[in-house]
């Protein structure tokens, strides 16, 4: 890793992403803090980072490293909890129906994560397959149905779902600019994630693995 790219990229980045993804537009509180949910889940994120060798924590924190270098490796490894943090905040439904399922699903698509323990490519595909997901649904979804200028079918529709669930699906309307914001701190944020200082070792442990299982099915057959 360039010291360029830890020392300035990945700094801005992820701080950029924890503070600008908690921007909430047309709301009586512009920004929101990330909730207890969302730090339990930033946690659970990093351990998946270092489970799949996407993360090194020790190409950022050693002992050999100067003062300066672990204080910058300190930096990204703080940066990178916040943007976590934030992101998933920002990713879920603010209340309701929604806000269960999708809190749910997150966390068991995390600890799935962590018992299967993928590789790095494997990881980054299904990270960016669920912050797609997840987008989709909040500023796609969950914002045309909450879009008070519907069309009258769908603003009847609606409200008949929302009594069968007794107002749990319900959502209060999104800014047009949160939609914006949220797309471009969630492509910052994998673009971040692909680019931290990875484990030599685990690839290298998964491609030893791949390679003696390609052996034994050779020999099976």
């Amino acid at each position: 890793m360039t010291p360029l790219r830890e020392a300035v990229f990945l700094p801005l980045a992820l701080l950029t992403v924890a503070f600008l993804g908690g921007l909430d537009p047309g709301t009586d509180v512009p920004w929101t803090t990330p909730t207890l949910f969302s730090l339990v889940m930033a946690v659970l994120l990093l351990a998946a980072f270092v489970r799949s060798g996407t993360l090194a924590p020790d190409r950022l924190l050693h002992g050999e490293r100067p003062v300066i270098a672990n204080a910058n490796g300190a930096l990204v490894l703080a940066a990178l909890f916040a943007g976590s943090a934030q992101l998933v905040t920002m990713l879920t439904p603010r209340s309701g129906l929604p806000l269960l399922i999708g809190g749910v699903v997150l966390f068991l698509l995390l600890v799935n994560t962590l018992v299967v323990s993928p590789d790095r490519v494997r990881l980054l595909r299904s990270l960016g397959v669920v912050i797609g997901s997840a987008f989709i649904l909040k500023f796609i979804v969950l914002a045309a149905l909450a879009d008070p200028e519907g069309s009258r079918t769908k603003r009847v529709i609606l409200a008949l779902f929302d009594a069968a669930t007794l107002g749990t699906i319900a959502q209060a309307p999104v800014h047009p600019a949160a939609g914006y914001i949220a797309f471009f701190m969630c492509i910052l944020y994998l673009i971040a994630v692909a680019m931290l200082p990875g484990s030599h070792a685990r690839g290298q442990a998964l491609e030893l693995r791949h390679k003696d299982i390609e052996v034994s099915t050779r020999r099976s057959v």
